[in-house]
């Protein structure tokens, strides 16, 4: 199992970043996937959910309305469209499929290197 995220950077607050993250080695269009992000010294905390098909989503308050999930089961690759960024925002970004939508991730011990979005001025 791998999880390869790519896409962070530096953007100014109301910038706009997408995310990408490249799955393999189980049926990924089977499962739903989770985008998850940790700041130093904080948890790692569940940003954004997709279900296997892509009809269902569920988002964290503090990106409602902000962030997009989405994903091409073709390509076994799943996205993040985050718009109107915030300094909050900041934090590495992880991904991993969900046991359930928006639930425990599926693979707790084989993390990617996550990608790092900074939001600052």
């Amino acid at each position: 199992v791998q999880f390869v995220e790519s896409g962070g950077g530096l953007v100014q607050p109301g910038g706009s970043l997408r995310l990408s993250c490249a799955a393999s080695g189980f049926a990924f269009s089977s499962l739903p996937m989770n985008w998850y992000r940790q700041a130093p010294g904080t948890e790692r905390n569940l940003v954004a959910s997709i279900s296997s098909t892509g009809d269902v989503t569920y988002y964290a308050d503090s990106v409602k309305g902000r962030f997009t999930i989405s994903r091409d089961n073709s390509k076994n690759t799943f996205y993040l469209s985050m718009n109107t960024l915030k300094p909050e925002d900041t934090a590495q970004y992880y991904c991993n499929a969900a046991i359930g939508m928006a639930g425990r991730p599926w693979f707790k011990n084989s993390w990617g290197q996550g990608t790092q979005v900074t939001v600052s001025s």
